[in-house]
């Protein structure tokens, strides 16, 4: 198995992300209950039955070496507020996206995915060496487009009619990315931010 498609234990000061296992599951189970966040129909978010499987298929895929998955928690309570991925992996490049990512209402607006975006992309562009770091979501899904550029991705274009969801409708999917010369702005802007209280 490849370096890239590995997770390894990251923790900050807010967060640690654990390598997913079976045993995270059922914490994931009260993150998606949480405010029903299975039903937000341009998400894919696992219903609670679904969450065995869904975790499941992230580790099969880290067994193929195109995804790394995480459970992460918070440190104020001990619990598992939600999961995120490295997905996609192109080690021969490196390139990866950060992606699959959900986390439970309360842990929202508490600046838990501002630490985790900062622990996963210092972990690709230093420990890794990705040459860039890449970000996809639904056009409908205004707060993760926001969260997104928050963070200092910059908006490549727009893949319309790019994939078809459960429901039938066509999904445009927005992609961002982070190069590596743009990283240390990046992260500097993140950890002043964070020190400030200022990110969500």
């Amino acid at each position: 198995m490849s370096e890239i498609a590995t997770p390894v234990p990251l923790s900050g000061e807010r967060v640690a992300l654990e390598p997913l296992s079976a045993a995270h599951a059922e914490g994931l189970r009260a993150v998606v209950a949480e405010g029903d966040l299975h039903r937000t129909w341009y998400t894919s978010v696992p219903a609670p039955e679904q969450v065995d499987a869904e975790v499941e298929r992230r580790l099969r895929l880290q067994r193929e070496g195109v995804m790394a998955p995480w459970a992460v928690r918070r440190l104020d309570t001990g619990a598992v507020c939600g999961a995120t991925t490295y997905m996609n992996v192109q080690a021969d490049v490196p390139r990866l996206e950060i992606g699959s990512t959900f986390y439970a209402p309360s842990a929202q607006r508490t600046g838990i995915n501002a630490e985790t975006k900062l622990l996963l992309l210092t972990r690709a562009f230093e420990d890794l060496r990705c040459i860039a770091v890449e970000f996809r979501t639904h056009w409908h899904n205004h707060q993760s487009r926001t969260a997104i550029a928050r963070l200092g991705a910059r908006q490549d274009g727009v893949l319309r009619s790019h994939q078809v969801l459960p429901d039938g409708s066509l999904r445009d999917t927005v992609v961002f990315s982070i190069t590596a010369a743009e990283w240390p702005a990046v992260r500097t802007d993140l950890r002043y931010r964070l020190a400030r209280g200022g990110v969500r």
